[in-house]
C-alpha cells in the first residue's frame, strides 16, 4: 500500500548516503538501533570507520549487517557503482529503502561566486541525490521489489534569502523531483518522501559558516535550529507516518502548508490552519528580512570595494 503507515525498518536493508556524519550518521545509528541492516556510503574512510564503530554499539542481533563503503556520488556511474557494492552482501538485491542524505552547502554572495561554485552547488545539493535515486529506482523496478526512496531538501527548498544562490535552487529542484516521482512511482509501488529540515547543527553547518555572509548568519539566527539526532527522529517518524513532505519544526511546517501545491496533506484539519497562519506570518517574516538586506547595502558596497570586485 502506498505510504504504508505500518512500515518498520527492523530486518530491512537500508542504504544511507552521506552516512558518516551529520544527519546521515544520526539516521544510520537510529536505524541500526531499530534492527535494520544498514549500509553507509560516504567519501572519507576515516569517518566511515568511526561511523561503523558507532553503529556496532547499536547492534541488535548477531547477523545484523552493518557496512560502510567509500565512494563519490558525483556522477551517475559512481552512484551506480556504490549501489552495486551496497547490494552485494544482500544477494545483489535492491535495498528496501534509500535515504539520500549526501550533500553540502557553500553560501556566498552571488557576485563573489565563480562558475564552478554554481556548478558545484547543483552537484552537491541535487545530483548526488538524483543519481542514487535513479539507480535505485531502476534496480527496484527490474527486480519487481517495492521500496522507499527518501530525498533530503531543506527549509530553503520552500523559500530562500540572501546568500544561498548556489544552494537553494538545488533544494527547490529536489522538491520538484520528489513531487514528480511521488506520482510516477505509484506505477511500481515505490514510495517517495522528501525531508525539509531547518538549520541543523552538524559539521556541515560549521563548514558552511566559513563562507556564509554575516547578513545571512544574522537572518538565520532567528531559526532556533535542531540537532542532527532530532532531525533524524523527525525524518524517520515522517516516513513511518506516510508523509510525502516531512518537516521537523513549526516554521517549516508553515512554509509547507502555504507552498504545498498538490502535494498530499498531512492532516485535512490542521493543514488549512497552518496555511492561514502562514498567510499572516510569512509576509511579516519576509518584510523583516527585506528590511535587514536594505540596511546592509552600504556595508555591502564597502565590502565589494575592499575585496577588489570593482577593480
Amino acid at each position: 500500500m502506498f505510504f504504508d503507515k505500518t512500515w518498520n525498518p527492523n530486518g530491512l536493508h537500508i542504504y544511507v548516503t552521506g552516512g558518516s556524519t551529520g544527519l546521515g550518521l544520526s539516521l544510520a545509528l537510529l536505524l541500526a538501533k531499530k534492527g535494520a541492516h544498514v549500509s553507509i556510503v560516504a567519501r572519507n574512510q576515516a569517518k566511515l570507520d568511526s561511523a561503523l564503530a558507532a553503529m556496532e554499539s547499536y547492534r541488535q542481533y548477531p547477523d545484523q549487517l552493518l557496512t560502510v563503503y567509500s565512494f563519490s556520488l558525483n556522477t551517475a556511474a559512481e552512484s551506480a557503482a556504490a549501489l552495486e557494492a551496497v547490494c552485494k552482501p544482500h544477494g545483489g538485491h535492491a535495498p528496501d529503502a534509500v535515504f539520500a542524505c549526501a550533500g553540502s552547502s557553500k553560501p556566498k554572495f552571488l557576485l563573489e561566486m565563480s562558475a564552478e561554485d554554481m556548478e558545484q552547488g547543483m552537484i552537491n545539493g541535487y545530483w548526488v541525490q538524483v543519481w542514487t535515486a535513479m539507480a535505485t529506482a531502476k534496480k527496484m523496478v527490474r527486480e519487481g521489489s517495492k521500496g522507499k526512496i527518501v530525498l533530503v531538501s531543506s527549509t530553503l527548498g520552500y523559500m530562500s534569502f540572501i546568500g544561498f544562490a548556489s544552494y537553494s535552487p538545488a533544494k527547490h529542484a529536489l522538491r520538484g523531483l520528489a513531487d514528480t516521482l511521488q506520482s510516477e512511482f505509484m506505477l511500481y509501488d515505490i514510495d517517495v518522501h522528501i525531508f525539509f529540515p531547518p538549520t541543523m547543527f552538524t559539521p556541515g553547518y560549521d563548514e558552511e559558516n566559513k563562507t556564509k555572509p554575516q547578513i545571512t548568519k544574522d537572518i538565520e539566527s532567528t531559526d532556533e535550529g535542531i540537532t542532527a539526532d532530532a532531525a533524524a527522529k523527525a525524518l524517520l517518524q515522517g516516513v513511518q507516518d506516510g508523509h510525502a513532505h516531512i518537516t521537523a519544526d513549526m516554521i517549516t511546517t508553515l512554509f509547507r502548508a502555504s507552498t504545498r501545491g498538490v502535494a498530499p496533506r498531512h492532516n485535512m484539519f490542521l493543514d488549512p490552519l497552518y496555511d492561514m497562519a502562514a498567510f499572516v506570518i510569512a509576509p511579516i517574516w519576509r518584510m523583516s528580512v527585506d528590511k535587514r538586506v536594505r540596511a546592509h547595502r552600504e556595508q555591502h558596497q564597502q565590502h565589494l570595494r575592499e575585496s577588489g570586485f570593482f577593480s
